[in-house]
Formats: C-alpha cells, sequence, structure tokens
C-alpha cells in the first residue's frame, strides 16, 4: 500500500516508517520543514510537503493514497485545537473512500488501574494531560459510518531506541547526577518497545477490522522506582536515586507529573490475538543494562 505517516521523523513515527518499509510497503511522509523533508529523502520515504496545522496542506497530502497512520503531535499549547482539526480534516478527505486511517492515542486515557488489569473494554479515566484526546477516539471510530477503514491503536508506555520517557529519566540523570521519580515510585508502568510497537501498526494496516481499537503493550509491568534504579545503573550512578514529591513535580511540568505517577496495568492480548502479532524486541531491563540507555563515560 502507499502509506502517508505523520510524525514520520518523530520518535514512533519513524519507527513505524521503517517497519512498513520492510514490511514492503510504499512510505509516504508529511514534512513541514526543509529539514525533515531532508531526513524523510535520506530514508528512502517519498515526502509530501504539509502541516497539520494547515487543513488545505494536509488535505492534499492525502489524496491518492491507500492508507494514513497519525502520530504526529505539535507538543505545544494548541495541540488539542491541532489535533482535532487534523484529524477532522483526515476523515473528510477519506470520507466514502473505504481507505484507512490509524490513529494514536495511548493507555493514559485509562488513568490510575491500581490492582485492575485493563484491557479495550474498560471505561475511561483520562488523566488531565490527554484528556481531550478520548472524544478523537470515538470520532475516528464512527468514521467507519462513513465508509472509513478507522482503527485506533493506544501504546502503553513507549521504550527503546534510547528515545521516550526513559530517555528523559537518563539525560536528567545523565546532568544532575541523580535519578529522580514522581510520587513514592510504587506506581507501576506498562510497557511496549517502540519496535514491537511500530510492528503493530503495520499487523493493524494489514490485518484489523474497520472500527478495531487495540492496546500495544507487552507483558512488562514495573515499578517506577525499580525503573529508577535500573536507570541510575544505566548512567552510571547506581543507587543514587530520591522521590520528587508530586505537588513539587506539578510546580515544575504541570499535567505532565500526574501522567508520570499513573498506576497502570494494561493488557494487550487483543492485539496478539487479532492480529497474530509477536513481540520480538528487548526489554526494558536488557535496554537499560546493556542496550540503547547504556551511558558510555
Amino acid at each position: 500500500m502507499n502509506v502517508l505517516v505523520t510524525g514520520a521523523t518523530g520518535y514512533i513515527g519513524s519507527a513505524v516508517a521503517e517497519a512498513l518499509q520492510t514490511a514492503g510497503h510504499q512510505v509516504i511522509g508529511l514534512a513541514r520543514s526543509d529539514d525533515s523533508a531532508h531526513k524523510l529523502e535520506s530514508r528512502g520515504i517519498q515526502v509530501r510537503r504539509g502541516d497539520l496545522r494547515h487543513p488545505a496542506s494536509l488535505a492534499e497530502a492525502i489524496q491518492d493514497v491507500d492508507a494514513v497512520i497519525h502520530t504526529a503531535s505539535t507538543n505545544d499549547a494548541d495541540m488539542a485545537q491541532a489535533e482535532r482539526s487534523a484529524v477532522k480534516t483526515i476523515l473528510a478527505a477519506l470520507s466514502g473512500t473505504g481507505k484507512t486511517f490509524i490513529y494514536t492515542t495511548g493507555t493514559w486515557l485509562l488513568g490510575n488501574t491500581g490492582d485492575r488489569v485493563a484491557t479495550e473494554d474498560s471505561p475511561l479515566d483520562p488523566t488531565p494531560l490527554i484528556a481531550w484526546r478520548a472524544e478523537l477516539e470515538e470520532l475516528v471510530l464512527s468514521g467507519r459510518d462513513h465508509h472509513i477503514r478507522t482503527i485506533v491503536i493506544r501504546p502503553a508506555l513507549v521504550y527503546g531506541q534510547g528515545g521516550g520517557i526513559v530517555a528523559m529519566m537518563v539525560q536528567s540523570a545523565s546532568q544532575y547526577g541523580v535519578v529522580q521519580y514522581v510520587g513514592t515510585g510504587e506506581n507501576r508502568w506498562t510497557l511496549i518497545h517502540v519496535e514491537d510497537l511500530s510492528r503493530c501498526y503495520v499487523a493493524a494496516l494489514e490485518h484489523a477490522q474497520s472500527g478495531s481499537l487495540f492496546i500495544a503493550a507487552d507483558d512488562q509491568v514495573i515499578r517506577l522506582r525499580e525503573i529508577a534504579q535500573l536507570v541510575s545503573q544505566a548512567t552510571g550512578i547506581p543507587g543514587r536515586v530520591q522521590p520528587w514529591h508530586l505537588d513539587e513535580a506539578r510546580a515544575a511540568m504541570g499535567a505532565f507529573a500526574d501522567a508520570l505517577a499513573l498506576d497502570q496495568q494494561v493488557n494487550g492480548a487483543k492485539a496478539k490475538q487479532a492480529l497474530n502479532w509477536q513481540l520480538q524486541a528487548l526489554s526494558l531491563v536488557d535496554e537499560l543494562t546493556g542496550g540503547s540507555y547504556v551511558v558510555t563515560r
């Protein structure tokens, strides 16, 4: 298929683009800047110029593709507004075509699960940072009523290839000589390696039914304090970890602090079974003890 990927130079999008290429699909990347365009071209990705904030350019980029995979995010104060506009533009462009639209949200929409293991059927209790994504999930899935093959993927906390939130912890530890974690550290994170996640997108593109929603998560559930200890080992400061009171973290990071403090257990069995999706990538422990996060001094 000819697949347009938004965010194809980003953390998740670049991995998705590579996985699509490996699977034999023609990848088209949406580029807002010359720098992004050059990065895409260097990886053998066809470039379409466009901007999530400019609906006309986005609609034009979509015209002759078979599928759109939306992984981009503006990551600014106008993110929610830009995302709503982009989703509505994509749905309008694909309406009546039977073509595929895969949208990315996340398990933070499920809020604190505690000892309960959440699935795709669990009620939403979104953390404030991304609460607005809940309505967009519904909007995307309703596209099936307009002859669009719509799919939503909710990744767990993404790690691997030296990126994501774990990379932020590594960088902070390297700079300040201590690993801080928000709250008590007893909260649990459910994880997914970015390479396994990218293969989930490919499997969904090739096999998912319209209107499907999938949690993309592996079998790792690790307490934040344990992750902090692993980060301290990876950065050469073993054992130098300390809690960061949630109120203080909120003052510094806003609603992002509440997201980091979520206690979550989620189940990715549906995607594995329905899509024949198989996990292959390194565990977080392996990535932090001998993989992409180890800091060489």
